[in-house]
């Protein structure tokens, strides 16, 4: 189903390990909070505020990875690790974030 951009196992897992509910209620508030996120990425950028960019990709990273997004997950791990502030990879970051978030929007609609 949506398997080229979740894990739906690892989905399934944190339903398993939480319950359904409360696994949506933690997709949802990712969704809203990612937003934030990477705004505070941009800023960080135009600021120059190295620690704030990793702070921002390293939850965005924790996140995708426990809901399964890898590829998220993954694009987030090499912004948090890099020393470049790199607004191109914000902005790729964002696509991914918006397929990712599509398929745990209709995760958890199913």
């Amino acid at each position: 189903m949506h398997d080229d951009v979740l894990d739906t196992a690892v989905y399934g897992e944190l339903c398993d390990a939480t319950g359904s509910e409360f696994a949506v209620e933690l997709v949802t508030t990712f969704l809203g909070d990612a937003t934030t996120m990477l705004a505070e990425l941009k800023t960080a950028v135009k600021t120059g505020d190295a620690n704030g960019y990793r702070r921002a990709a390293h939850s965005i990273k924790s996140n995708a990875q426990t809901f399964g997004a890898g590829q998220l997950a993954e694009e987030a791990k090499q912004m948090e690790l890099s020393d470049q502030l790199d607004s191109a990879a914000v902005t790729e970051l964002e696509r991914t974030f918006e397929t990712a978030a599509a398929a745990l929007q209709s995760l958890i609609n199913a």
